[in-house]
């Protein structure tokens, strides 16, 4: 299946409710369904796999907005770093000071969405609440990185109202670090700007969207189902 040009514009007039961004994943898509949903207006693509988007990157406009959105590894992020619009699974500190550290070699600040976990699959990565005021107070020091706002992902289940609850725990964390990013640290001058809040796939974005999401990640809803 091509794209599902219907589908998206369904979506897009959907979001645009209540100004939600969506990042089309298009992890595992040839570059001819990029490249179609582009012309449709598309600008914000997520991928998986370093090698895959390094690939596509050099094969696509220059003004497609890059967001990768798998489990990164440290000693990837070199590939990325020199485009990257968005790092949204940070899930570790170690692996944002890397990026910070490739940030610099590349002259760039690279925007990133620091990964919390909210799932009860181990599988799932992600901060817990202690790591994550860590990674925030710490992400002071790198000059190179911005933290922009929080990244989850719900647990893989037809239980909607225990994926509401996830969505609503990774909410009430976003609103809490957006007034008090620094919590007990000096200087309290310090602000943080937390603006996304990521959280919303192609079976449970509506529910996101009512709890807060102001992005969504949607793949096969628009691509058709991955082989």
């Amino acid at each position: 299946m091509a794209v599902n040009t219907e589908k998206y514009r369904e979506i897009i007039e959907e979001l645009s409710a209540t100004n939600t961004t969506l990042v089309a994943v298009s992890k595992t898509k040839p570059v001819a369904d990029i490249k179609e949903m582009y012309e449709l207006g598309q600008k914000d693509f997520g991928e998986n796999y370093v090698q895959e988007l390094v690939e596509k990157q050099a094969q696509l406009p220059t003004d497609i907005r890059w967001h990768f959105i798998g489990h990164l590894q440290s000693n990837k992020v070199k590939y990325i770093a020199p485009f990257i619009s968005l790092i949204q699974g940070v899930d570790s500190l170690k692996l944002l000071y890397e990026i910070n550290k490739q940030a610099i070699k590349n002259n760039r600040i690279i925007d990133c969405l620091l990964q919390v976990h909210i799932a009860q699959e181990e599988t799932k990565f992600g901060m817990d609440e202690t790591e994550l005021t860590d990674a925030i107070i710490r992400s002071f020091q790198m000059a190179n990185v911005r933290i922009c706002g929080l990244m989850g992902m719900a647990s893989f289940t037809e239980n909607m109202s225990k994926v509401r609850s996830e969505f609503r725990y990774l909410k009430a964390l976003f609103d809490k670090h957006c007034q008090h990013p620094t919590a007990n640290v000096q200087p309290e001058t310090l602000k943080l700007k937390l603006q996304t809040l990521s959280i919303g796939m192609s079976s449970d974005y509506k529910i996101a969207i009512e709890e807060g999401s102001t992005m969504v990640r949607i793949g096969s809803l628009l691509f058709g189902e991955r082989n």
